[in-house]
């Protein structure tokens, strides 16, 4: 009997250590078929014939099949997700559950990991460029004031111009008459013949000769007057019957020299012309391209005249006015036509008309063609700028950057103006 028992013990221990019947904790075992070995064995005890047989022969190993994960349950308690609560205080000022962090606290996670990316990852050293001091000083600087920009420009900027205009600009005849100089080979330019007003100068740097005599490096500054024309003078250079509008600033040339020490006297011309019978406003300049731009037709600059006439004006006579007549054989409409208030001192009516297209003698040709008789002709105003009223007659004043930025023309680099 004590054999028996000795038996079972030793079969029980056996099948304790061969069984394999438990499931895996892991998840990945969940569905595998688990399997026991048996082993068969058999004894009979010596005083009885009692015969105990015990079947434990490992059994065929069963073949393993993997199958795709089965949804959990919503109703399965073991399924149920837990969440951490955050209390978090809303904009209201009350507290709130939420199931998910804050987002600031989200998205100081994100940077976190994105700085210690950025700490981790070592940026290559961009290789030196070679930097040419030609394309350097070629590049304008941005954003400084006026006093540098002028200063940069003096002496690193593109200084060449077109051969004519310099020597227009320098005082030796007008740009016409200078390419008329340079065509007949009376130009040189560094020793050699140049007859071509297109080519491009810079007088500090070449060498200029006109008739045998060197042009100056440096050009006078550029001048902008206003000039409160009188009658009696014609805006070209002179003539026998009329005085020029010119000989007005013979004392503003001989002031020169003593208020602009070494600097060459400026070649003054107009801005346009008013006929010898028509007083007023007329700019005086040396920069050819300011007045080129300022009396093209592409400026659009309206110009205001105020015309005395003989004699009663009525409506019929405003109206033709503003229809417009005929000018060179081109059809000219006025922009304005108003009848001004009479003056005490002056009994005769006054029109205010304002053109812009300023072709010679618009202003009288329209009186004309209303069947008026015209007493005199002012032009008091040129696009934003008007004549003021304390200048006399024959006298002039400096234009400002003001009143250039009303003629539709700005300060631009090396503190000249330029087109706006």
């Amino acid at each position: 009997m004590a054999a028996a028992a000795a038996a079972i013990a030793a079969a029980s221990t056996a099948l304790s250590s061969l069984s394999l019947t438990r499931r895996s904790s892991l998840p990945f075992h969940r569905n595998f078929r688990s399997f026991s070995p048996r082993l068969r064995c058999s004894f009979t005890s010596a005083p009885s014939t009692t015969e105990h047989e015990f079947n434990i022969s490992p059994a065929h190993k069963a073949e393993t099949k993997i199958h795709e994960p089965v949804p959990l349950s919503v109703e399965d308690e073991s399924a149920t997700e837990y969440y951490m609560p955050w209390i978090v205080r809303g904009a209201d000022g009350n507290l709130a559950f939420l199931t998910e962090p804050p987002e600031h606290l989200r998205n100081a996670a994100i940077d976190t990991r994105t700085q210690k990316k950025k700490t981790t990852t070592k940026k290559k050293a961009a290789p030196v460029k070679a930097v040419d001091v030609s394309e350097k000083r070629s590049e304008v600087p941005k954003k400084h004031s006026k006093a540098v920009r002028r200063f940069y420009n003096e002496r690193f900027g593109d200084q060449s111009q077109r051969l004519s205009k310099v020597l227009a600009a320098a005082g030796v005849a007008s740009r016409r008459s200078s390419e008329d100089l340079i065509f007949e080979g009376r130009v040189t330019v560094n020793g050699s013949v140049c007859d071509k007003p297109q080519a491009k100068v810079d007088p500090a740097k070449d060498v200029i000769y006109v008739n045998g005599s060197r042009l100056p490096k440096k050009l006078p500054p550029k001048v902008y007057l206003a000039l409160n024309k009188p009658k009696g003078y014609i805006c070209s250079s002179g003539g026998k019957e009329f005085k020029s509008v010119m000989d007005l600033f013979e004392d503003y040339l001989k002031a020169w020299d003593k208020t602009k020490t070494g600097q060459q006297k400026p070649r003054m011309f107009t801005v346009g012309r008013l006929d010898v019978a028509t007083t007023g406003l007329i700019i005086v300049t040396n920069d050819g391209e300011f007045a080129q731009k300022l009396s093209h037709p592409s400026s659009k600059l309206t110009k205001e005249y105020i015309a005395t006439i003989h004699g009663d004006v009525y409506k019929r006579h405003l109206l033709t006015m503003g229809e417009g007549t005929v000018v060179d054989g081109v059809h000219c409409t006025p922009d304005l036509v108003e009848l001004l208030p009479r003056q005490p001192d002056s009994p005769r009516p006054r029109i205010r008309i304002v053109v812009h297209e300023g072709r010679n003698h618009e202003v009288r040709e329209l009186v004309k063609n209303a069947g008026l008789q015209m007493h005199s002709l002012k032009r008091t105003r040129i696009g934003g700028f008007k004549l003021p009223p304390d200048l006399g007659l024959g006298k002039h004043v400096e234009l400002k950057q003001s009143d250039l930025k009303a003629l539709g023309w700005i300060s631009s680099k090396s503190g000249e103006p330029n087109e706006l």
